[in-house]
């Protein structure tokens, strides 16, 4: 046989070879790290921030009820609300919960109290029209509508200032239509003031302990604005920035501490992201049972004056375990707001 013969049918073997070594090469692979989801998975640039897991510290339902907003008032009771009720329950000082506002269709997402013990609650109403801000007696009773539905506002969250004015959030927009913002109404209620409009759904709102920076969340498009204040109703020259861009879903409410640094509640993440007064990240609470797909539902928070235990509210939604409070403690003392002067 000729040498070329023989190099040919060489080359047709090896050809006809080739699909069996192929095959029995192994296929490069992905895999879960430890062999979990990652769904759940804390995102790469604050995966080595200071890191702790809050208790539990009261279980407030074992059905799905989405809790919001707590805040003390001057009596040392943690009050807090259910958006979808409208409630606002009281949390006594044996852990025993009573309802202040029965069920309504106002709904609820914000709480701030007031110097004199009133309840100030934003209201989404039924998500689709205009909200409200309504004002109730400490005891739940003389429901007077401060920001009417006729105003055209869906108030989420709100912070008052020394004076007794305060900032809200409107909770309007997608991420491609920002109609949402923030507003200021002075302490005898005369205006609803613009200070930032055209915002993707605006959520949560804080003070800096010198009232001269506003922060503000966007939970549409994932944003932490810093707004620097000339004064109660004026930006100062080239004053607002967005100085953090969240990973994932989405900043919900926030508070201040006494140092102005930041927690944020992270919803559908189960955790608080802490960011000092430049909008950097320090620190993170993890909620327990996150890491299984339980509790992500982190909504909002308090510290409790003159300490620096904070409880943070989270729910389960539909996934079976209600939901619940839990405790931890931040970096500083609670920040002393005009509520609690």
């Amino acid at each position: 046989m000729r040498s070329s013969h023989r190099l040919i049918l060489g080359l047709l073997s090896g050809a006809l070879m080739a699909p069996q070594l192929y095959a029995a090469q192994a296929i490069p692979s992905l895999s879960y790290a430890e062999g979990k989801q990652q769904l759940n998975a804390i995102p790469a640039a604050e995966r080595h921030l200071p890191t702790i897991t809050a208790e539990p510290w009261l279980k407030v339902s074992d059905t799905p009820l989405q809790v919001e907003s707590p805040a003390f008032d001057r009596e040392g009771n943690l009050l807090f609300v259910d958006v979808f009720q409208g409630q606002v329950h009281k949390v006594g000082p044996q852990k025993q919960v009573s309802v202040l506002v029965p069920k309504n269709t106002l709904g609820a997402a914000g709480l701030a109290i007031h110097r004199d013990g009133r309840l100030y609650v934003a209201g989404l109403g039924d998500f689709h029209g205009p909200g409200n801000l309504t004002v109730y007696q400490p005891d739940g009773s003389g429901a007077q509508a401060l920001i009417g539905a006729q105003k055209g506002y869906v108030v989420d969250d709100l912070v008052f200032n020394k004076a007794g004015g305060f900032y809200f959030t409107d909770f309007k927009g997608t991420s491609t239509q920002p109609t949402g913002g923030v507003y200021y109404v002075p302490p005898d209620g005369s205006a609803i003031v613009p200070i930032l409009p055209n915002l993707a759904i605006a959520n949560g709102i804080a003070l800096s302990p010198d009232e001269k920076t506003l922060w503000v969340t966007e939970f549409a498009t994932g944003l932490l604005h810093r707004i620097e204040l000339k004064d109660a109703q004026t930006l100062a020259p080239f004053g607002e920035a967005v100085v953090y861009r969240f990973n994932g879903p989405s900043p919900d409410s926030m508070r201040a501490d006494a140092d102005g640094n930041l927690y944020v509640a992270m919803y559908s993440q189960g955790r608080v992201l802490v960011l000092n007064p430049n909008g950097q990240p320090i620190g993170q609470i993890l909620i327990p049972g996150r890491e299984r797909g339980h509790n992500l539902r982190s909504t909002s928070l308090a510290i409790k004056p003159g300490s620096n235990e904070l409880y943070i509210v989270a729910s389960d939604g539909d996934s079976g375990e209600g939901a619940t409070i839990y405790r931890a403690n931040g970096f500083a003392k609670a920040l002393v707001l005009y509520s609690h002067q």
